[in-house]
């Protein structure tokens, strides 16, 4: 079944009437529910979703669990988010407080990229990148910014071997800040192709986007460029841009890098995005361990710096369709057109995109 993605938004008016109901709950403690009849009716679930993380994220552990056990029963169309955090909390002595750091173990990213969800769409972007990228007649030089595990790397480029794009591969640069996912993904891309030679930066791409040297024909940046706030992101992908001639992006569509800590704005586009990667996770036929991990030391370790660490310093900023294509239109042009925009991944509340941009001039 194919669905159109529906995404929902707060007014300015919405967005002034939830922060302060967060404050007046937060003073007063009132039961939960109170404030229902005052919020859109398929918003409540989601209400209760931003109140429980404004509790906990002010150390009011207890009542932040009653709002989200009163919500539970009310969620549907695929969005459990207020179920999740209930379990999350109820694991981690209602706390919101980061359990892990996000990839320093790889095992719950990798669980997350095998499921059926991001599977197929990893798969869809494997070939719109096919569809989209010239025929190279020589060897080519390939960087992965956020290369993760190395697996979709060996995929992208396998793929455009085996339909003959290009004629070999030059170069393979990985730049991950995780030692543990750099490793692995040398040893991935080592196992796939013997014979490449393969430079790693143990780093963020903040930190080595001036020390690229050479030209590299296709950078690939696959749920990584979304790790820095949209002024880091404008001012690396400058930096790369005289060294680049097609830039691969594979991001999630959702509202995450502008609004403000503890903002109702904030708290609704989590609520959505992220908690249908929850739902996706636990359908997914797994030892409840290997879910529960996948979960709290990677999706939810994102969720709680999201919301309850100031922009600057968080983990995650993920940017709208419209925001990355201004974006990209801004910093890489007129040297490069948009080549390709599609969606890997839609359904009812989730998007995750693939764009890319090749050099025309």
């Amino acid at each position: 079944m194919c669905w159109l993605e529906t995404m929902l938004f707060l007014s300015d008016r919405e967005q002034r009437e939830w922060r302060a109901y967060a404050d007046e709950i937060l003073r007063d403690s009132p039961a939960p529910g109170i404030y229902d009849a005052r919020v859109r009716h398929n918003l409540v679930p989601a209400f209760h979703f931003y109140i429980a993380t404004f509790l906990a994220a002010h150390g009011r552990g207890e009542p932040a669990v009653a709002w989200v056990e009163s919500a539970v029963l009310e969620e549907e169309d695929g969005i459990f988010g207020c179920a999740y955090l209930l379990g999350f909390l109820k694991r981690y002595n209602n706390e919101l407080k980061k359990p892990a750091t996000v990839f320093a173990d790889p095992r719950p990213f990798i669980h997350f990229t095998t499921v059926p969800l991001m599977n197929n769409a990893r798969r869809q972007f494997v070939r719109h990148c096919a569809q989209t990228l010239p025929v190279f007649d020589r060897p080519i030089r390939f960087m992965d910014i956020g290369c993760g595990d190395g697996a979709l790397t060996v995929a992208v480029l396998t793929n455009l071997l085996e339909t003959k794009r290009i004629p070999g591969i030059a170069e393979v640069l990985l730049v991950d800040p995780s030692p543990a996912m750099a490793a692995l993904a040398e040893k991935t891309i080592r196992a796939a192709f013997p014979s490449v030679a393969i430079g790693i930066e143990c780093c963020r791409i903040q930190e080595c986007s001036g020390r690229v040297d050479h030209k590299v024909d296709i950078a690939m940046s696959s749920l990584a460029y979304h790790h820095m706030p949209v002024e880091d992101k404008r001012l690396h992908l400058r930096t790369v841009k005289p060294w680049i001639d097609h830039f691969l992006l594979f991001e999630m569509d959702a509202d995450i890098d502008r609004p403000e800590r503890l903002s109702p704005a904030l708290a609704l586009a989590v609520y959505q995005s992220y908690g249908r990667f929850f739902d996706c996770i636990y359908a997914h036929d797994a030892p409840v361990e290997v879910v529960n991990e996948c979960i709290d030391m990677f999706l939810m370790t994102e969720v709680v710096s999201i919301l309850t660490e100031p922009r600057g310093e968080r983990s995650d900023y993920h940017m709208l369709r419209t925001q990355w294509i201004e974006l990209l239109n801004e910093v890489l042009g007129p040297e490069f057109s948009l080549m390709c925009e599609s969606s890997c991944h839609a359904d009812e509340h989730l998007s995750l995109i693939a764009l890319h941009y090749g050099r025309t001039g």
